[in-house]
Formats: structure tokens, sequence, C-alpha cells
């Protein structure tokens, strides 16, 4: 799941979930295949509701836009499978005894890889957070406190090793939370990228290892 495409496995949950309606299951469904054969920003809600034999209308009433469609299948399985995910992407970093260098390596290289794959999902959540406090409230600490635990096993176990300087794990943390999501939100939601290139990658480990190492 670490590194599939987001849009196959919100398909898979939602064939087990019986949460929705079944003209709301309908719609999910159409939205999830559409998204995923010609892209978000391609698909139109006429097209969805065609497809999933509703009025547009049926659309807006439950959830006012293409933008919060999207969110409504996204947000409830990133809150349930995050975790998941983030367990599996430390245990295949950290698998293998690599130095700072390497994991930052190996880490930058993945995530680029898999927002390639989410590009468009990615966009929309980022553009979603920036305006919905809602969204933050709800997602935001959840992600922040997830991602802070791995993080921090990471800095210690690179600490022990002499490899990162004895400074606070939480002025670590913004550093690398700085650089990291900068390169990737800069990239594909804001220059609208379609990929990070290894100079880039090579570029912001320099950055990090500069300051920490």
């Amino acid at each position: 799941m670490v590194n599939n495409n987001l849009l196959d496995e919100m398909a898979k949950i939602l064939e087990k979930s019986n949460k929705q309606t079944v003209k709301q299951k309908k719609i999910i469904e159409v939205a999830i295949t559409s998204f995923a054969e010609k892209g978000y920003s391609n698909t139109s809600t006429s097209e969805i509701a065609k497809k999933a034999g509703v009025a547009e209308g049926t659309i807006f009433k439950h959830y006012g836009t293409k933008e919060n469609l999207l969110l409504s299948i996204m947000v409830p399985f990133l809150k349930d499978f995050f975790p998941t995910m983030a367990d599996e992407l430390y245990g295949e970093l950290m698998s293998d005894k690599r130095s700072f260098e390497e994991f930052l390596r190996a880490l930058l290289t993945n995530r680029s890889a898999f927002l390639e794959k989410n590009r468009e999902i990615f966009q929309v959540f980022v553009k979603e957070i920036f305006y919905k406090e809602e969204l933050r409230n709800e997602f935001l600490p959840i992600v922040l406190e997830i991602v802070s635990t791995h993080l921090i096993k990471v800095i210690e176990v690179f600490k022990q090793r002499d490899e990162i300087r004895d400074i606070p794990n939480e002025i670590i943390l913004k550093m690398l939370g700085t650089v990291i999501g900068g390169l990737f939100i800069s990239n594909f939601a804001l220059l609208n990228k379609h990929s990070v290139s290894e100079n880039e990658i090579e570029e912001a480990i320099s950055f990090i290892l500069n300051g920490l190492g």
C-alpha cells in the first residue's frame, strides 16, 4: 500500500464498505474510476453523474463541489490507513543499516515516486488544507503525530550513531518538515510539476546534512 496509487486502494476499500447509500456508493465508485482513468482535472461532475445514473444536482446536494467529493473519499481512507502506511514506510526504510544520508535519499526518492502517482490528489489536498480550517483541525494533528513519532525514532537511531548533531528533536523535526514538505509542495502543488528531479533531491539532502551532519 505504501507505494500504490491511492485511488486504486480506495476502490478496494469501498467494495467492502456499507457506510454509504446505494446512490452515494455508485457516485463514489464512478468518481474513483474516472479520476484514475482520466485524471482529476479532466473529469467533470456531469460525467460522473451521467455514468452513475444520477442527476448532477444529486452530486452537488451530497458533496457541494468536485473537491469535496474527492475529499469525502480521501479523508476517511487516510484517517483509517495512514498509520499503516507510515508503519510500512518506516519498516521499509529502516530495514537496512543505512547511513543518515542514505536514509534521506531513500525517503525522498520513495515519497517522490508516490506523489508522482498521486499528484492530482496531493494538489487538491494541499489547496483544501490551506483554505479549510475544519479539514486542518480534523486531519493535520493525526498526520503530524504519526509522522513525528516515526521520525523521532529515526532521529534517535542516527543520533546514537553520531550522524546527527545532539540538538532537540523538535528543532530537527521542524527542519526536516520544512525542507521535505517545501520540496514536495513547491514542486507538485505550486509549480505543478510531474516529478522531482534527482538533482533537486540531492540538493535537499545536502542542505539537510549541512545543518545536521
